[in-house]
């Protein structure tokens, strides 16, 4: 069967297909029958004459490389890259290929399911399409005639719809908008904002780098925007630059570096600031840059930094002092073609804030910020370049505490709610009345900590969220406790605008566009947005003129110039990629401000200022008598001294002076002889709870084993494929602190390895889930005859599950998050993914 039949075999399947027959999604409840078979594909080797290529957008995961959809007769042959596209540069990875596999995967949800029974028994009866949006309706109305907007929840995980969904919450009043933020990349983040300004993550410009000084990334494997660098890195080591990492773990980065040093968790912030001191008292400092655009003296810093030698960081890190002080010496000579930058090993502890800071800060001492070859940022496309079609909905004027928490005021400073590890928490205790909760590609239960447990019991709970709808692809972790699931279109099936942190330097955006169309009732969570506010009438209705997204998101392309006669919406259709006339955006903060910028400006101070909604604004400084941009900081300038952590942290009663400081977390300082430090990590060919139902995905990983150095291995009579239990403890600082409160303990087969720190265990994520089919279950087996999925089969899922335990394969894994405690860092809230302590026993 090929994909146009099995659209037409949906449609003409609906008679016998009955409206309101209860049906089971529960795993435990197991009924295999003959169904057709979709094995026989028309191969791209066979069909390559008369294909059809449409330019789009990757979406499994963060980076969006542009890629092109071979489609014939309606059905994905395959992808390519997209040339187009100036980050990916025409290159794909497996995760884009595997990505294919969630349009025809046979246990694709395709029918809109309304619950039967309690909560989280996986009884279902099909509906409508119509009786659906009617339910969502209703419930949401009833929020707004009881004058109730905060009851109505948007919590969306990687939600690249964010101009609609945005639009629609703003339309009912509700600035309840959760996501996924805090479980990623707050900590990093929030150190770019409090020195450079820019709330993304740098854009390093790799080609023309000579020395990368890598605290705790895996960019050749799963850094954000990792695809560009990996690519542009691998380009500047063939010309002879050299990369140095610092992860507790041997990844596929630093076992392609020319230096790995595995120091201990939390302590990339004591290195970094060691090797400041080192460059600062040798004199290797770039003394104009610091002078013209830090916010503090040469000599101020000394005395700040003095402390911090290369003895103290090998206190802390274990690595030599001779090393680090080395390794600062090359780093500050291969200036300006340098750059220090940081990720998950470095941010994702409760002092990530402060050692990405410090990272940072390397740069600018050395003088390689925005520089050719240096730690560059900015040059991407903004959202006022597209702008949205009018009238706009006003923002809600309130706030509460569930998006907006005051204890962590970083994240909250440029988007609502980046503490989502705690939404569930606040749900429980009754902090926030929940009424509609509407989830989005987002799978908590499977990938939040604690969400085994506590999203589970939250999510279950009819009394704390009365309605629950999800919007997904597959039977998923999140959708087997909703009360209403949509059938959601993958990314194949729909438009968005995409942007990332552009590697060249240069402002582009991409298009991604439907290739195919959605089978059965699967739609675009963005349109059933559409139709559902269209439902509920006068004020919301009006923000609604127009019938579909695409028709949205054409008018968000009108303010275009035409290229080639063609419209901004039909070019990007026919190129999918849109790059600016403009020079590469080296030395942002020295670009002059425009006579538009100007107009109402003032000085004061040297900084010019405008006044926006009544408010004092700074966008730009007086530098050698000409107006220029500056950074994007209070002082508009580099800042060494964070003038906003010193402005937050005195609301919060917290010391802190402003400067990048080290302070080791006290539940490692204080780990005992018998303890060890739990981490995770991420594989390049998984994305969260997304990826796991991608059969050739997870045919490459599929087992995640803990990781266990082999002196530690021998020290507790572990050998390689021994199962183990770990049992995990509360953080003794912050959150929910404890001296010996346990979180949790689970079992999971030894990974012995040299390449791992003694004191550290390393666990990846992605892998160990309950529901999403076959595929993520390792269960061979002939599909349920299930009125909730589309009628063809695949046989690769009937004997081909090699890993399928009954086998003798190794099982779909592990999900560490189920031992792992919720541990917001100070300010900016990031989840302390690697803080937690643990103890073994070997089975």
């Amino acid at each position: 069967m090929n994909r146009r039949d099995f659209i037409r075999n949906g449609a003409l399947s609906l008679a016998a297909l009955k409206l309101g027959e209860v049906i089971s999604l529960s795993p435990t409840k197991l009924e295999a029958k003959e169904i057709k078979t979709f094995q026989d594909f028309n191969t791209l080797a066979k069909n390559i004459k008369g294909i059809q290529r449409v330019p789009s957008v990757c979406l499994n995961c963060s980076t969006i490389c542009g890629m092109t959809v071979l489609v014939k007769n309606g059905q994905i042959l395959g992808v390519e890259g997209n040339p187009l596209d100036p980050n990916s540069e025409g290159k794909l990875c497996a995760k884009a290929h595997g990505g294919v596999n969630a349009v025809d995967y046979p246990e694709r949800i395709v029918y809109p399911l309304k619950r039967v029974g309690k909560r989280g028994d996986g009884l279902w009866k099909r509906i409508t399409m119509e009786e659906a949006y009617e339910m969502m309706s209703s419930k949401i109305k009833k929020c707004l005639d009881d004058k109730k907007p905060e009851g109505i929840v948007f919590h969306g995980g990687r939600n690249k719809m964010g101009d609609i969904t945005g639009r629609f919450m703003d339309a009912v009043g509700s600035p309840v908008i959760l996501n996924h933020r805090a479980l990623c990349s707050s900590n990093k983040r929030a150190a770019n904002y409090t020195t450079i300004g820019d709330t993304s993550w740098e854009t390093v410009d790799a080609r023309k780098c000579k020395y990368f000084l890598n605290f705790g990334s895996n960019f050749l494997e799963n850094h954000q925007g990792g695809f560009a660098l990996m690519k542009r890195f691998i380009e500047a080591k063939q010309n002879g630059a050299k990369l140095i990492t610092f992860d507790t773990r041997l990844s596929n980065t630093a076992g392609k570096s020319d230096e790995w040093y595995a120091p201990y968790p939390s302590s990339e912030g004591a290195i970094a600031l060691a090797m400041a001191n080192v460059i600062m008292q040798k004199n290797l400092y770039n003394e104009k840059f610091i002078n013209e655009w830090c916010n503090t003296s040469v000599e101020e810093f000394k005395e700040q930094i003095k402390t911090y030698t290369p003895e103290f960081a090998q206190k802390q890190s274990g690595i030599a002092a001779k090393d680090i002080e080395r390794m600062a010496i090359e780093f500050a000579k291969a200036a300006p073609n340098c750059a220090a930058f940081t990720n998950r090993g470095s941010q994702a502890h409760y002092n990530g804030l402060h050692n990405d800071r410090a990272v940072v800060i390397l740069n600018a001492l050395v003088g390689s910020i925005g520089q050719e070859g240096g730690y560059a940022y900015g040059g991407s496309k903004s959202k006022k370049d597209f702008p949205m079609p009018k009238p706009i909905p006003p923002k809600p004027k309130f706030t509460t505490d569930l998006e907006d928490p005051q204890l962590y005021p970083f994240a909250n400073k440029w988007q609502k709610m980046r503490v989502s590890e705690l939404c569930y928490d606040k749900i429980k205790t009754k902090k926030h009345g929940i009424q509609v909760y509407m989830s989005y590609t987002i799978s908590s239960p499977q990938t939040w900590p604690e969400g085994p447990q506590t999203a589970v019991e939250v999510l279950k709970d009819e009394k704390l969220i009365p309605f629950h709808v999800c919007s997904d692809v597959v039977y998923s972790e999140m959708a087997h406790y909703a009360d209403l699931i949509l059938p959601d279109a993958t990314y194949f099936e729909r438009y968005t605008i995409e942007g990332r942190n552009a590697y060249e330097l240069i402002p582009y955006f991409v298009l991604r566009q439907p290739a195919v169309k959605p089978p059965y009732d699967c739609e675009n969570f963005a349109d059933t947005l559409i139709k559902v506010a269209k439902r509920l009438g006068e004020p919301v209705a009006k923000y609604f003129a127009f019938d579909s997204y695409e028709e949205f998101i054409s008018l968000r392309f009108s303010t275009l110039p035409k290229r080639e006669g063609l419209s901004g919406f039909e070019y990007m259709k026919k190129y999918g990629a849109w790059v600016e006339d403009k020079p590469k955006n080296y030395e942002p903060y020295n670009h002059k401000l425009s006579q538009k910028d100007l107009d109402g400006s003032f000085v004061e101070n040297n900084i010019v200022y405008k006044t926006k909604k009544g408010k004092k604004t700074a966008i730009g400084i007086i530098k050698d008598g000409q107006k220029v941009k500056g950074f994007k900081t209070p002082s508009r300038k580099f800042e060494i001294v964070s003038n906003d952590i010193i402005k937050y942290s005195k609301k919060l009663g917290l010391d802190e002076t402003g400067f990048p400081h080290f302070k080791m977390p006290k539940s490692l300082k204080e780990k005992k002889d018998d303890e060890l430090v739990l981490t995770t990590f991420k594989w390049n060919v998984h994305t969260q709870a997304r990826t796991a139902p991608q059969k050739y995905l997870t045919e490459i990983v599929h087992d995640n084993p803990m990781w266990i150095n082999t002196k530690t291995a021998k020290k507790y009579g572990v050998k390689n494929g021994d199962m183990v239990d770990i049992t995990t403890y509360r953080p003794k600082e912050g959150y929910k602190a404890s001296q010996n409160e346990v979180v949790g303990t689970m079992r999971v087969k030894a990974f012995v390895t040299e390449g791992i720190h003694p004191e550290v265990l390393a666990i990846s994520n992605s892998l160990g889930m309950n529901y999403g089919g076959r595929v993520p279950k390792a269960r061979n087996g002939l599909k349920q005859n299930l009125k909730a999925y589309p009628e063809h089969e695949d046989l690769d899922l009937n004997g081909h599950i090699w890993w399928d335990k009954r086998l003798g394969g190794s099982g779909n894994g592990f999900n560490p998050n189920n031992v792992i405690p919720v541990n917001p860092a100070p300010l900016a809230g990031m989840q302390s993914w690697n803080d937690t302590i643990c103890k073994i026993q070997k089975v």
